[in-house]
């Protein structure tokens, strides 16, 4: 570290009434930004409200913007971010703000059940259990996002969701090309539906932001490509 101590900035406030404000914070090896909140919180202003969980990169929660950058917290060393010895902290970008560093989730997961991403099954306990080939490029498609935890990351970081309100988000969308791919889901058509209308996949303007900042290393612009080609297609096909 160049010093011993941090110049912290957080956010602090409500959606109608947000300033920022300054901490200095004592400068440890191996420090990590949920690091430095938590200190501000224990040891300067126990009022300080913000999220975590796990504090090893599993649950998401703590995700924040980190210098203007949607991040997992726990899993960013101040070292990589600090400039001029200077770190700004503030809430989760398009996401309504309840009080300082915590946002409001129900909007994001309120697009996740508008996308359609829900299991939809039509076999009982008495059916057999339907075959997966793992080999298929289907069942690959869908391996490829099952990692996603809600974190919420890549949708503070989409520009498109800041421009519009009615944009489902990357992971919403990525969701939905999950389980369309899933041979034990019984939705494609609901799913299609959902994807092709007012806020669906062809939104998105494939600038690629939710794919460079997932911190899972996932690719969800990749999986809303996908749904642009399959809702074209269906779309075509219906036109004949």
């Amino acid at each position: 570290m160049p010093t011993d101590v941090i110049q912290v900035e957080i956010q602090r406030g409500t959606e109608k009434d947000s300033h920022v404000e300054s901490f200095e914070v004592p400068a440890y090896e191996n420090q990590t930004v949920l690091d430095l909140v938590s200190w501000v919180q224990q040891n300067t202003d126990p009022t300080l409200s913000y999220r975590f969980a796990c504090r090893v990169g599993m649950c998401g929660s703590c995700g924040m913007m980190v210098n203007g950058v949607p991040r997992w917290t726990c899993r960013t060393h101040i070292s990589k971010v600090l400039v001029n010895n200077t770190v700004l902290i503030s809430p989760l970008r398009n996401l309504p703000i309840i009080k300082d560093l915590v946002v409001d989730m129900d909007p994001f997961f309120d697009k996740w059940v508008a996308a359609e991403g829900v299991h939809h099954g039509e076999l009982t306990r008495h059916d057999p259990i339907a075959s997966i080939d793992e080999t298929s490029q289907a069942r690959k498609e869908a391996n490829a996002g099952i990692e996603c935890i809600n974190c919420s990351v890549c949708y503070s970081a989409c520009d498109t969701v800041k421009g519009n309100d009615d944009y489902l988000g990357p992971a919403a969308l990525q969701r939905a090309w999950t389980l369309l791919n899933d041979a034990k889901d019984e939705g494609r058509e609901v799913i299609l539906d959902a994807v092709s209308g007012r806020g669906g996949c062809h939104n998105c303007h494939s600038m690629g932001s939710c794919t460079s900042y997932c911190p899972n290393e996932l690719d969800p612009m990749s999986a809303i490509a996908g749904l642009k080609r399959e809702t074209t297609k269906r779309f075509f096909k219906r036109s004949h």
